[in-house]
C-alpha cells in the first residue's frame, strides 16, 4: 500500500506557492498546514456579484464576470471546508438560485451571458436553456448539507428525485456525480438508499470518462460513489494517485487547456483535493 509521506505533502506546499491561486493556497494552508478559515472566506468574497451569485474565474474554465451556476457549487464547496455552512452567503447562494430556476425547478447548467466573456468551448447553451441534473443536484445536496431552509430548495429537491424515478437518457460523468452528491445529503435518508439501489448499475456504468477515475466519483470512503467500486480497484487507484504527483509537486489534469492560465489554476485546486482524497482513505502520512 502506498502512502504519500511528509515529503511530499512538502513538495505539495511548495507547488501551492509557485503557482495555485490565491484561495487554493488558503484552502490548502487550512486542510494540511493548520491555517484558520478566515483567508478562505476572504479570498471567497472577491469572486461574489450582487445577486448572490458567482463568477470571475471561480470556475476557471468561465472567465467572465457574471454569474453562473457552477461557480456556485465551488463557493458551497469552500464554505463548508471553511466551516462556514451558516454564512449568510449561503442563503444568498439559494436565492441567487431563485433567480435562475427553470420551470420544473431545476437550474441550467450555463446561462447564456457565458457567450459574453472568454469560456472553455465546451461551456454552449441555447437561449433558453432547460434545468439540468448537473448542477441541480449537486447544488441541492450541498444546500442540503448546509442546513440550509431556503424555498428553492423544495423544487429543486422535487426535480431532483423526478429524475431519479424516471432517470430517462443515460446519465453522462457529470450527471453521476451531481447525483452523488444529491443522494450523499438529502435527508430522506430511506429515499436516497432506496433511489440509489434502483439507479447503482446504471450509475456505475456512466461513473467514467476520458479524464475522469474512480476517485473523482468516491473522493470519500463514506459516500455513495465508493460504492460504485470494488475496494481492490479503490485501492488500485489510490497507489496510481500517490504516483502521480508530478515532479514539481503538484498534481495534473487530463481535460483540454483551452488558454494558459487554466492550467496552473486547475492544478491547485486539484492537489488539494488529490491530498484531501489521500488523507480521507488513509493514505497520507500524519
Amino acid at each position: 500500500m502506498k502512502v504519500l509521506h511528509e515529503t511530499g505533502l512538502a513538495r505539495a506546499a511548495e507547488f501551492m506557492r509557485l503557482n495555485a491561486r490565491l484561495i487554493d493556497r488558503h484552502r490548502f494552508a487550512l486542510h494540511f498546514r493548520g491555517g484558520p478559515a478566515a483567508p478562505v472566506l476572504a479570498a471567497l468574497r472577491a469572486y461574489e456579484n450582487p445577486d448572490g451569485g458567482y463568477g470571475h474565474a471561480l470556475e476557471p474554465d468561465l472567465r467572465g464576470e457574471d454569474s453562473q451556476p457552477v461557480p456556485a457549487q465551488h463557493a458551497l464547496q469552500f464554505l463548508h471546508e471553511a466551516g462556514a455552512d451558516d454564512d449568510p452567503a449561503v442563503t444568498r447562494v439559494a436565492g441567487y438560485l431563485a433567480s435562475i430556476t427553470s420551470a420544473g425547478g431545476g437550474v441550467p447548467f450555463v446561462l447564456p451571458t457565458v457567450r459574453d466573456a472568454p469560456h472553455a468551448p465546451w461551456w454552449q447553451t441555447p437561449d433558453d436553456p432547460p434545468g439540468t441534473i448537473n448542477p441541480t443536484a449537486t447544488l441541492a445536496g450541498m444546500l442540503h448539507r448546509a442546513g440550509a431552509d431556503h424555498p428553492w430548495l423544495g423544487p429543486a429537491t422535487d426535480f431532483c428525485w423526478r429524475y431519479l424515478e424516471a432517470p430517462g437518457a443515460e446519465p453522462g460523468a457529470y450527471d453521476v456525480l451531481a447525483v452523488l452528491t444529491f443522494l450523499d445529503h438529502v435527508p430522506d435518508r430511506d429515499r436516497a438508499e432506496a433511489s440509489f439501489a434502483r439507479v447503482r448499475d446504471l450509475l456505475a456504468a456512466h461513473a467514467r470518462s476520458d479524464h475522469q477515475e474512480p476517485l473523482d466519483f468516491a473522493p470519500d470512503p463514506g459516500g455513495h460513489g465508493r460504492r460504485l467500486f470494488d475496494t481492490d480497484r479503490i485501492d488500485a487507484c489510490l497507489d496510481a494517485l500517490v504516483d502521480e504527483q508530478g515532479d514539481d509537486g503538484g498534481w495534473d489534469v487530463a481535460f483540454p487547456i483551452w488558454t494558459p492560465v487554466t492550467r496552473p489554476e486547475w492544478r491547485g485546486f486539484v492537489t488539494v483535493e488529490r491530498l484531501r482524497t489521500l488523507r480521507a482513505y488513509g493514505r497520507l502520512e500524519p
